[in-house]
């Protein structure tokens, strides 16, 4: 098996034999997508595109000329440019693109990138990751946060948290009541029934493996579309003093994931919580994709 990981130091490719190597040079890469023979990285720059595994890339249209993109914005001091972050290209016509910008909302093309909308889920424009039901393109999820493109929300149930739309992201309606931390971040599920959501989440957008009390973050599961949670993380994570950033499903067991954190390490999660050291001294892991 190959891993694609996304870093703040660009596209690396984790395989059996040697180290991890470098396949795309100096972009903090945030998601990571494979449909048919093309794999897509969402990227602080934009997005790019790869043929052949992940060898050579090449970037598609910007879309920063939409109206109103200039105030997309991180709102710190000073503020910082959004990231496009969270992409889900539909299985079923590759033409329908939902590309989610931090903090900016849910741009979404039906002809390719030609052309763009906004959507904000629950008014919140604070996107992190996006992902389809593996059967059902027209329902998705999106993970969010606090941040605003002029400050910060306030810190109450509803602001933050995973939302889901059942018509490929015109409306979303909130599917986080209850859990807690409610800033999620990283976001995939499993294409084999019962088709598990898996969602890493912390106190906040700063929450990192270098605070005195560690992230506190942690990992939960929906085998039920969002109805209810349960936690994935075992008692040295619970809650993880490093803050989860990459996730994708293992393919090798159904209801597993793979996790990347901010200490630069990647982590096989089985589905009854049984935590297994791939790799270690990376980077950021902010995305993963086994090939």
């Amino acid at each position: 098996m190959t891993i694609l990981a996304g870093t703040g130091g660009g596209v690396f490719a984790i395989g059996a034999a040697g180290g991890p190597r470098r396949v795309l040079e100096s972009r903090c890469v945030r998601d990571l997508v494979r449909i048919g023979g093309s794999v897509f990285a969402a990227t602080d720059a934009g997005l790019f595109r790869s043929g052949d595994g992940g060898g050579a890339w090449e970037e598609l249209p910007a879309f920063s000329g939409f109206p109103g993109a200039a105030e997309w914005c991180l709102p710190l001091t000073p503020p910082l440019p959004a990231r496009a972050r969270a992409l889900v290209i539909d299985r079923e016509d590759p033409r329908r693109i939902r590309l989610g910008v931090e903090v900016g909302g849910v741009m979404a093309s039906d002809d390719g990138g030609a052309s763009w909308t906004l959507v904000l889920p629950g008014g919140n424009p604070d996107l992190h990751m996006m992902c389809a039901h593996p059967e059902r393109p027209e329902v998705l999820w999106a993970s969010t946060g606090y941040g605003r493109v002029h400050g910060e929300a306030a810190r109450v149930e509803g602001n933050a948290g995973v939302f889901r739309s059942d018509d490929r992201g015109a409306t979303w309606r909130y599917a986080w009541a209850g859990v807690e931390p409610r800033y999620s971040r990283p976001m995939c599920i499993d294409p084999r029934p019962p088709y598990a959501l898996t969602v890493g989440a912390a106190p906040s957008a700063f929450s990192s493996a270098r605070d005195a009390g560690g992230a506190r973050a942690m990992l939960f599961r929906s085998d039920d579309g969002g109805a209810a949670w349960r936690s994935l993380c075992d008692a040295a994570h619970t809650p993880s003093r490093a803050n989860f950033h990459g996730l994708a499903p293992d393919p090798e067991a159904p209801g597993g994931v793979l996790a990347g954190t901010d200490a630069g390490e990647v982590w096989r999660v089985g589905p009854g919580g049984e935590w297994t050291l791939l790799a270690s001294g990376l980077p950021l892991v902010a995305s993963l994709l086994p090939l």
